[in-house]
């Protein structure tokens, strides 16, 4: 569970009012997916962060339910469900949690975009994340890929669903170009602030 600070809630705040159809919740999405940390201590959020609870828990007092008829509270409730029904139906986001050959950085270089790239894999079967950290679109985004084909978005946080601006790639072919140490390519429209899974 993340602390809220004054000073968080004051970004928090900032960035509602900059960006109000942006749901921030890139460290939620990062921790799902990174192998190294444990995914089943992970997909266990504390009362209230799964719709985006303001204020800290309190026992004494009810959730804050009502921020529920708020799209972006509604959308990040949402996203949650989503995220907790991928990770149970695809295999590659759990079946080699603590083993090496469950990820593969494609690309954790890119400091001046700021984006994050790596695989999950189960067997032949390999998913492809990308975290955007910036608010700002990466339009032509090249990503490396292991295997040629069409590669479809299975998740994108930015999407209307959860009350996000709908910004991404949807079906990509890919590219015989390679690209990241990978023999494959494909180029992808990222949504800013955001998280988007793809599969072949």
């Amino acid at each position: 569970k993340l602390r809220q600070t004054t000073r968080t809630l004051r970004f928090l705040e900032q960035l509602e009012t900059e960006q109000p159809s942006d749901i921030l919740i890139i460290a939620g999405q990062l921790g799902m997916r990174h192998r190294g940390k444990s995914v089943r201590r992970a997909r266990v959020t504390f009362m209230g962060n799964e719709f985006g609870q303001g204020t800290e828990w309190n026992f004494r007092r009810n959730l804050d339910w009502y921020v529920l008829q708020y799209p972006q509270h509604s959308g990040l409730q949402t996203l949650v469900k989503d995220l907790n029904h991928l990770y149970i139906s695809e295999p590659a986001l759990h079946q080699y949690d603590f083993e090496q050959r469950g990820f593969d950085w494609i690309d954790c270089h890119d400091v001046q975009k700021s984006i994050l790239c790596f695989r999950r894999n189960h067997g032949q079967e390999h998913l492809i994340i990308v975290l955007n950290f910036t608010p700002v679109i990466r339009e032509n985004y090249r990503v490396g890929v292991p295997v040629k084909g069409t590669y479809r978005e299975i998740f994108n946080s930015d999407s209307e669903y959860y009350a996000g601006s709908n910004i991404g790639s949807g079906v990509i072919d890919s590219d015989d170009e390679p690209w990241m140490n990978q023999l494959n390519s494909i180029v992808l429209t990222l949504p800013p602030l955001g998280a988007v899974i793809l599969k072949i």
